[in-house]
């Protein structure tokens, strides 16, 4: 947007307006060089300096804008372009014997296919996700089933301390003494 006006102020400025048959220059924009170089003093002048607002976040954000769309709709438009123009839509033809279509080649334009084979997942893919996703909960709730059962059989019987419980030994207990002897030989105090 920027790029445009400046470019159409130059092209202002440099262009030979015709008026009946014969060049004119365009002065308009021009400075007048006669008056240029005299010094213009307004000493008793009430000229103020108008405060407003500034404008260089609208004038970034339209900058960046116009950047970022032109960085991707020139490359998209130059590549849809090429495929429309050099590669066109598929012909449509017959299946040899015990060949197997995958799920892209049903598509006639060569974009749709590429997107349906490396973006879409497949039916295929999306039931099995699925299944999967079954089992997993399914195999969740059996377990915490059996962890039910266990505490249900724990709690019935009352002949176990838990399934959970660890129980200490005298060497882990001689182990642990004796490293705390050693940091206090070695740092000095307890």
């Amino acid at each position: 947007m920027a790029a445009f006006s400046t470019l159409l102020k130059s092209f202002v400025r440099n262009a030979n307006l015709v008026k009946n048959g014969a060049a004119v220059s365009n002065n308009l924009l021009r400075p007048n060089t006669s008056t240029a170089l005299e010094a213009v003093r307004k000493m008793s002048g009430h000229e103020m300096m108008h405060i407003k607002p500034s404008r260089w976040s609208w004038n970034r954000f339209k900058d960046l804008l116009n950047f970022y769309v032109m960085l991707g709709v020139i490359p998209a438009t130059v590549v849809i372009t090429y495929i429309n123009l050099f590669i066109g839509p598929a012909k449509l033809a017959e299946i040899p014997e015990g060949y197997v279509p995958e799920v892209h080649e049903y598509y006639a334009h060569p974009i749709t296919r590429w997107m349906t084979k490396h973006v879409k997942k497949s039916y295929q893919q999306e039931y099995e996700v699925m299944c999967q996703h079954i089992y997993e909960t399914d195999y969740a709730r059996k377990l915490r089933l059996a962890e039910k059962r266990v505490h249900q059989k724990m709690q019935e019987k009352q002949d176990s301390q838990a399934y959970y419980y660890e129980p200490v030994t005298g060497r882990n207990e001689r182990h642990i003494k004796s490293m705390l002897e050693r940091s206090v030989e070695n740092v000095g105090t307890r």
